[in-house]
């Protein structure tokens, strides 16, 4: 294994692990054990938990940004991008229940451990929040945009965590056609007329 490709490997497996397991309760062991090399392969690449950490935000800010754009690329109605990140929890439906939001959980606990890069984990919310703007603001809410993107990203937030707790599939679909209830009352097209509109795409 090449060593750009064993560096890849090992930040690969952490975010999952980080994910799954926590960052706390996640080990120099677990990670090697799950990439298959040695721990002094390991630590030919990263010395410390916390430089693991760093890669897995810079991957996590990475992944968002390409997938930010690809949700740009794929419509240039503001609404439709917005949709996209409302429907990405039916699309992580499966893990959500399981493991909650990997963007919320993570900063959740590095804030609970006062991490130095619990404000660098803050940038992938961010990154949410600003992109979220920007399509409110396409849509004609420049003056309350800012406001709108972050009720979109608490209730996403606490559906995930709702989820997580009650093992709930039902209750993931059923808020997820409410939040496009609430986006349709932003652009001035009623729920009713979506389910007719969809209902003559079908």
């Amino acid at each position: 294994m090449q060593a750009n490709s064993t560096r890849e490997s090992i930040v690969s497996s952490a975010d999952d692990l980080f994910y799954r397991q926590g960052f706390e309760q996640t080990t120099f062991a677990d990670i090697a054990g799950a990439v298959g090399i040695s721990r002094g392969n390991f630590y030919y690449h990263f010395k410390t938990k916390d430089e693991i950490l760093e890669a897995v935000i810079k991957r996590r800010l990475a992944n968002t940004r390409n997938m930010l754009e690809q949700w740009r690329a794929n419509s240039s109605e503001p609404e439709e991008r917005i949709r996209s990140f409302i429907r990405i929890l039916i699309g992580n439906r499966g893990k959500i229940m399981r493991h909650g939001c990997p963007v919320g959980t993570l900063c959740a606990e590095l804030a609970k451990l006062e991490h130095l890069q619990r404000d660098a984990a803050n940038e992938v919310m961010t990154l949410f929040r600003t992109w979220l703007r920007k399509q409110f603001a396409a849509m004609g809410h420049e003056s309350d945009a800012d406001v709108l993107a972050m009720h979109l990203l608490a209730r996403s937030q606490g559906i995930a965590l709702v989820a997580n707790a009650y093992q709930d599939e039902n209750f993931v679909d059923v808020e997820v056609g409410q939040l496009l209830d609430w986006l349709d009352t932003c652009t001035g097209v009623s729920p009713r007329l979506r389910a007719e509109q969809s209902q003559k795409e079908g």
